[in-house]
């Protein structure tokens, strides 16, 4: 089977090329290096190109003959999404509207779509499972979900078969070394806790400590990213029998840890005294957001074999330590 990654070459994206390659599949990696990194991508064929342009999306289809598509490409920084919400919509709704109407017109009807626990914004209750109340607080949680319900329609009026993973925190690093974290600039939390561990950032801000948590910061559920990806292939395979049926799964370990939480086990791991400051609030970020992940368990069997966080974080260094610049030369 030959699956088209979009955004394969970003962080989430290019470790799922890396277990689609160890499980077999043919791979095309189709992304613009505006955040990803060329030498994150292990193998299969690259073509760099952009979701709003349609004209490369015919040109990638018509060559390569996809079975399959894994839609990563997104932009995601919840506190840009607040200020710049037309960016938000253009690119994760105009942009994956182009990779529908692609598929469709090469009669592609297997989508994977990486969204977002951001869709629930503050949970009506704790796990969040799958048919919790959805009501973002954010511009980027809101074009998640907006995308949810346009396949929703693609399979009613197309017969689209998809899947839709809602990913808590992906955390962790590659078996190899060879690929981890690296964003420009770093929004995400234990990657700018380990920047301070190898001093290349003074200091973690800590956005609030007046949340209705037991420490007054955020709480979230980590999940690894190799066990990410494999839920991704375990949903492939959903949609690839007769009669399958689009659904939709939470991606998490259903335990929460809060951001000060995340900075102890960061210090255990490195043995580096982790230096912190309180900052403000940030727009949109809920206080606390925990996966239930008993629907995907029990229908795709799916086991995460990083469930202890030290293990998770440790990966994580060992990247960092490995690459202090990221794919930089």
């Amino acid at each position: 089977m030959k699956v088209l990654v979009a955004g394969g070459a970003g962080y989430i994206g290019s470790h799922m090329v890396a277990e689609l390659l160890d499980s077999g599949y043919e791979v095309v990696v189709f992304d613009n290096l505006s955040k990803g990194h060329r030498e994150a991508v292990l193998g299969g064929e690259f073509v760099e190109g952009n979701l709003l342009d349609q004209n490369k999306l015919d040109e990638t289809f018509k060559k390569y003959k996809i079975d399959a598509v894994m839609h990563f490409a997104a932009d995601s920084l919840v506190g840009e999404s607040m200020t710049k919400p037309d960016k938000y919509f253009r690119n994760n709704v105009v942009g994956g509207l182009n990779l529908l109407d692609a598929m469709m017109k090469y009669e592609v009807k297997k989508f994977i779509f990486s969204s977002t626990a951001a869709i629930f914004g503050e949970p009506d209750k704790i796990p969040i499972e799958e048919n919790n109340t959805k009501l973002p607080t954010n511009t980027y949680g809101e074009s998640k979900l907006a995308f949810e319900k346009i396949l929703r329609w693609y399979d009613h009026a197309f017969g689209l078969k998809y899947v839709c993973l809602r990913y808590f925190n992906a955390a962790g690093a590659h078996k190899t070394g060879k690929i981890g974290e690296d964003h420009n600039p770093e929004s995400h939390l234990i990657p700018i806790v380990l920047q301070v561990a190898l001093g290349k950032r003074e200091q973690i801000d800590i956005f609030g400590d007046d949340y209705k948590t037991e420490d007054g910061t955020c709480v979230r559920d980590y999940i690894h990213i190799t066990d990410l990806a494999q839920a991704h292939i375990l949903g492939l395979k959903k949609i690839s029998v007769d009669n399958a049926q689009s659904t939709q799964y939470n991606l998490g370990h259903g335990q929460g840890l809060s951001v000060k939480q995340i900075i102890k086990v960061s210090e255990e791991v490195t043995g580096k005294k982790i230096k912190v400051k309180i900052a403000p609030r940030r727009a949109g970020d809920p206080a606390t957001l925990i996966a239930s992940s008993v629907k995907i368990k029990k229908e795709l069997n799916w086991k995460p074999q990083f469930e202890d966080i030290h293990k998770i974080i440790d990966s994580a260094w060992q990247w960092h330590k490995n690459h202090p610049n990221g794919y930089s030369k």
